[in-house]
């Protein structure tokens, strides 16, 4: 007889699975970054549009200003983070087994290069670089 105190349907007793319990926090960090990305990704294109034609030296100078690479750093993490749990989704909802639980592995050290990648560019310029 089954324990009154479990919640979960009698499907997921007999197949032995519960609830991931991350399922709410993973959809807030998905919607938090959504909700910064426009003022963020709306900065970076105003950033875009107002350097194109600009030399080297003027868009150095430009990034090298400490509020212009501090958005920028936030328009990195908040990108690359929501990226990431954007291709988590997709990879487990349609990829499973063992070749799921690579590509969710693959998926975080992609983000993990590419934000460090990018963050290294960024501080070098915001420095003068």
């Amino acid at each position: 007889m089954a324990n009154q105190n479990d919640m979960r349907t009698p499907l997921s007793r007999v197949r032995g699975l519960g609830s991931a319990k991350d399922g709410t926090t993973h959809f807030w960090h998905q919607r938090l970054t959504a909700i910064a990305n426009i003022p963020l990704i709306g900065f970076f294109l105003w950033t875009l549009i107002a350097l194109n034609g600009a030399d080297h030296a003027q868009t150095v100078a430009y990034l090298s200003h400490p509020f212009v690479t501090i958005v920028m750093l936030m328009v990195l993490g908040a990108g690359i983070f929501h990226m990431k749990l954007g291709m988590q989704v997709i990879i487990e909802d349609y990829v499973h087994g063992a070749m799921g639980k690579a590509l969710l592995i693959a998926n975080t050290f992609f983000a993990l290069f590419m934000g460090i990648a990018c963050g290294y560019a960024i501080l070098k310029l915001g420095f003068g670089g």
